[in-house]
């Protein structure tokens, strides 16, 4: 399987799946040109692929330039980690059932949220992970998998427990979506 993976920032969970799996990552694409996943993909010797939305008329002009990149590089699925672009119809066509994501609350708590772990950690609920296809919803695709993470008292031991059950879970479930498409 050829994977790509989606990321806006950081790129710590691209980090962990590119460790795990170096013979299927093979493209990372950012929307940020300065994000610092651009600097792990260098450092793993990955192929990285970054251009802006405001680069382009339209975001279907944005996507349709994605999907270009993408079939160029035979890319069976999409790994979405940290991406805040809501996909939009154009690739969903392209690659619909082939696009996960990672949303740190327990779904359907705080979807769409881009601060999902806050809310999480101050409501007392929706506590976890969900990893989840993505469909034309924000949020709303078929569940994969999820795991409850334990309320710490202070917010940031729970935003490292947060990240610590994501890096768990999402190369399980890539591992899983590899053995299952041969």
């Amino acid at each position: 399987m050829r994977i790509a993976i989606f990321a806006s920032g950081n790129g710590s969970n691209f980090q962990r799946i590119a460790e795990e799996f170096p013979d299927s990552v093979v493209l990372v694409f950012s929307d940020h040109k300065n994000a610092y996943v651009l600097d792990r993909a260098k450092n793993l010797g990955i192929e990285s692929l970054v251009f802006e939305l405001r680069d382009f008329p339209s975001k279907v002009a944005y996507e349709n330039a994605l999907v270009v990149a993408l079939k160029k590089h035979s890319i069976n699925l999409i790994v979405l980690a940290g991406y805040m672009k809501i996909i939009g119809p154009t690739l969903l066509k392209e690659f619909g059932g082939r696009i996960v994501n990672v949303h740190p609350s327990y779904l359907p708590f705080f979807a769409g949220s881009p601060h999902a772990i806050e809310e999480s950690h101050a409501a007392k609920c929706g506590l976890g992970v969900t990893i989840h296809y993505v469909d034309e919803g924000v949020d709303t695709g078929k569940i994969i998998a999820q795991v409850d993470v334990p309320y710490a008292n202070d917010l940031k031991s729970y935003e490292k427990q947060v990240h610590e059950a994501e890096y768990a879970l999402y190369p399980d479930v890539i591992r899983n979506l590899i053995k299952n498409s041969k």
